[in-house]
């Protein structure tokens, strides 16, 4: 058994290997053999492959390669670059014209596609090309993409989310529930941001946007079928009990293969490539993910978590006290690390204290994966700014990180309407799982 100073020294030790750039798997696993060698025995480093083995029977974390495969099959049929023509012929009329596209293509991808990373270099692979002769300021179209993609994970079906119902034993379908209304909040959010922008400075946006004629914009309409037919099955068949939310994965992939034969792109050489990019992708998060078990093991042989509950219970701190605490130190952990390391990396820490104080675990998952998304548009590590310079191949990444200040300030707000009304995460999974 270790103390609370015992366990903040591990903490602190992850904190620095990780500034020094080890892989965020590497050094979780040096501070999970440090402390079970100095503190319990050396024979709990070889009960590592048992460890990685039960934790990767859980049936939950099959849906992570599915996502990615879905997304993957998506992207390459061709139904992005559809539905944010489509999504053009109507948001273009708004204040701030072809961004509040680049805003809502996000977010429908992502209700698709659980990643914010796949969101952003997906849209800004569409997108950019259609700012180029275009009177916008680039920083400002940069912004919107990055934004728009932050909400990947936080739109249901997040990865994110799915990591975090697995590591704490939460329902992901509670939280898939609890995440549409933040969700659709941080949307109207950014569109909002786009238009108060619009409106304060108008030289930065171009006012006027050719629109083509109705009945050509009507008939386009059917390119935002499928994604959203997608999404219905996904949620549809886990609240109607009808599927598990691996099941519902699943049920979308096979959705995904006819319309990939329905816009000519279905090949033997297209699925290689998404099968491909999809082990890629699952490899490098399980394998982060397992060892993140693996240091939770650990750490609850030490007795961590009964630890934490007790200095909680003996500062006497108060619910919101102690969220705006967390709030702080997840802002500034983001500005260090990304969404993964972030996620896994503190949660083993994190969750026993605010069970402790007594916080709904669902109400947290959101908060948590609100605050691990914002990393994503924090410089200088946010992950969504790199994939979209990447893409963007001109320039400096400091345009990047310019265009994201208002959106990171909104996403600031986001946070403060959250703890402010968490019924935002909470009415729903009650509604929905109440019998």
């Amino acid at each position: 058994m270790i103390g609370v100073g015992e366990a903040a020294m591990g903490f602190g030790i992850l904190v620095v290997l990780l500034f020094l750039g080890l892989h965020v798997a590497t050094a979780m696993f040096l501070v999970a053999v440090l402390g079970a060698s100095l503190y319990l025995s050396p024979a709990l480093v070889e009960a590592l492959g048992t460890q990685l083995w039960a934790s990767m029977e859980d049936y939950v974390l099959l849906s992570i390669p599915l996502y990615i495969l879905l997304g993957e099959i998506l992207v390459r049929s061709g139904s992005t670059d559809r539905l944010y023509r489509s999504l053009a012929d109507w948001l273009n009329i708004l204040p701030g014209g072809l961004l509040h596209t680049n805003v809502g293509a996000s977010a429908i991808f992502s209700a698709v596609s659980g990643s914010s990373v796949a969101t952003a270099a997906t849209v800004a692979t569409v997108a950019l090309p259609s700012f180029r002769t275009r009177k916008y300021d680039e920083r400002l179209v940069l912004g919107s993409i990055a934004a728009g993609a932050s909400l990947g994970n936080l739109i249901p079906p997040g990865i994110a989310l799915i990591v975090y119902g697995a590591m704490t034993n939460t329902s992901v379908g509670q939280l898939y529930a609890g995440a549409v209304v933040p969700g659709i909040v941080m949307t109207a959010l950014f569109m909002a941001t786009i238009m108060l922008i619009a409106l304060v400075r108008p030289g930065l946006v171009r006012q006027q946007e050719a629109v083509d004629r109705l009945a050509v914009r009507l008939r386009r309409l059917v390119d935002l079928l499928p994604p959203l037919v997608i999404f219905a099955i996904i949620m549809g068949s886990i609240y109607t009990g009808w599927a598990t939310v691996t099941e519902s994965a699943a049920l979308a992939v096979l959705a995904a293969l006819p319309i990939a034969a329905l816009y000519g792109r279905l090949s033997i050489r297209m699925l290689h490539e998404c099968f491909v990019a999809t082990a890629s992708l699952t490899a490098m998060s399980l394998l982060i993910l397992s060892i993140a078990f693996y240091l939770n093991f650990v750490l609850g042989l030490l007795g961590v978590t009964p630890a934490l509950g007790a200095f909680v219970a003996q500062m006497d701190v108060s619910q919101l006290g102690l969220i705006l605490a967390l709030t702080v130190f997840y802002l500034l952990l983001g500005i260090f690390f990304e969404t993964l390391p972030m996620l896994v990396g503190t949660v083993p820490v994190v969750f026993p204290v605010i069970m402790a104080a007594g916080i709904d675990p669902v109400w947290f998952g959101v908060f948590i994966v609100l605050m691990c998304e914002i990393s994503l548009i924090s410089p200088p590590v946010g992950m969504t700014l790199y994939v979209i310079q990447a893409v963007r191949k001109e320039g400096t990444i400091a345009q990047v990180f310019a265009g994201t200040v208002p959106f990171f300030l909104a996403m600031v707000v986001m946070t403060g309407l959250l703890i402010a009304f968490p019924e935002m995460a909470t009415w729903l999974p009650r509604l929905t799982y109440t019998q």
